[in-house]
């Protein structure tokens, strides 16, 4: 059940972030850093969806822990795209809090699982 909250929050997200990558292209020509947070930005879901379907605990983990290091590329280009002007305050704080909510999640779920192997 969790599982599939973190992964309609991050399908969500790719969507979100599609736009806003959409929206910066159209007004300010910018492609580097716009292309990269797209690939993050839709990986991390992808990345989760794809854990559904692991070959156990240890592929499910790396799964979820690829899910996690694009989440934190996600908030770096965020974060360098709101400190150029591309996006002000408003939207990267909302975007940003966006990313923040399954980053938390993916956390918790990686060490659930971790501390299942424990016990």
């Amino acid at each position: 059940m969790a599982q599939s909250i973190m992964l309609d929050k991050s399908k969500d997200f790719a969507v979100e972030i599609v736009e806003l990558c959409k929206k910066i292209k159209e007004k300010h020509r910018e492609s580097v850093m716009t292309n990269q947070l797209i690939r993050s930005g839709t990986s991390i879901g992808a990345n989760i969806h794809e854990s559904k379907y692991a070959h156990g605990t240890a592929d499910f983990i790396a799964k979820m822990q690829i899910a996690l290091k694009e989440c934190y590329e996600s908030e770096y280009w965020l974060e360098i795209l709101n400190r150029t002007n591309y996006i002000d305050d408003e939207e990267y704080k909302k975007v940003s809090n966006n990313c923040g909510a399954i980053r938390r999640m993916l956390v918790s779920s990686i060490n659930t699982v971790k501390n299942k192997q424990f016990d």
